[in-house]
């Protein structure tokens, strides 16, 4: 079946000397793997090659076997040309660390059209913005919205955070969050992107991804730890 969709890259992977095996999670089918041969042969490869870092949003046109299988692109083009993502070492870092963070979140093969949506919208926020301290933090904590494990905040009053259940509650028993870590992370909920960046210190953004990733870890199975987290960690210090 041929497909016009938007997608954002995932990931990539080299295979031997010349192909690219290439994630992507797309507007029409959600999650896809694509084989992309040849990729580092051409004489634009670089240009090719360019396509595929890590969130970028492309406009593609495939052949979809949908048989559990790589698929392959028939044509590619750039959908949301960034102007600094790819190029500012801080930006660069975050979308990498994201980005792993999404390789292991999305395992479905199944169109999450919101997800599709708010994740172009944040990404482009990000290109146009440099005050981006706590844009990872906030964008974690917004994509459990369309993974199905948003913290209920009906009794956001309470005061320890429950990570199990993801619910707030009087007792601190369980797998809890200490008393400051649950105030951390209620400030972090009220946070959107264009709020004060300067809102934590570095310890306490570190704090608060330690909380996010072990909340993923805890809601999504075969979920790992990010390689690229400890430079993020580096970028961030």
């Amino acid at each position: 079946m041929l497909v016009k969709t938007k997608a954002i890259v995932i990931s990539s992977l080299k295979f031997q000397e010349k192909s690219l095996i290439v994630k992507c999670f797309t507007l029409s089918s959600g999650l896809k793997s694509y084989f992309v041969r040849d990729a580092f042969s051409s004489r634009k490869a670089s240009q090719k090659i360019a396509y595929f870092q890590p969130f970028s949003i492309l406009e593609i046109e495939a052949v979809h076997k949908n048989k559990g299988t790589l698929e392959n692109f028939k044509e590619i083009k750039s959908a949301v040309p960034f102007q600094t993502i790819h190029t500012d070492i801080v930006k660069s870092t975050m979308v990498m660390f994201l980005s792993e963070m999404l390789h292991y979140s999305i395992q479905e093969e199944e169109k999450n059209e919101q997800l599709f949506l708010f994740l172009e919208t944040a990404l482009t926020w990000l290109d146009h913005h440099d005050e981006i301290s706590n844009f990872h933090l906030i964008l974690l904590l917004e994509i459990t919205k369309y993974l199905g494990f948003y913290p209920d905040i009906s009794e956001i009053d309470l005061p320890f955070f429950e990570m199990n259940e993801g619910v707030f509650t009087l007792f601190q028993k369980g797998n809890v969050l200490s008393e400051h870590e649950t105030n951390l992370f209620k400030k972090l909920l009220e946070l959107k992107f264009d709020n004060d960046q300067k809102v934590f210190h570095v310890l306490e953004r570190q704090i608060l991804l330690k909380i996010l990733i072990d909340y993923y870890s805890l809601h999504l199975e075969g979920f790992k730890r990010p390689k690229s987290l400890e430079i993020l960690k580096e970028v961030f210090s």
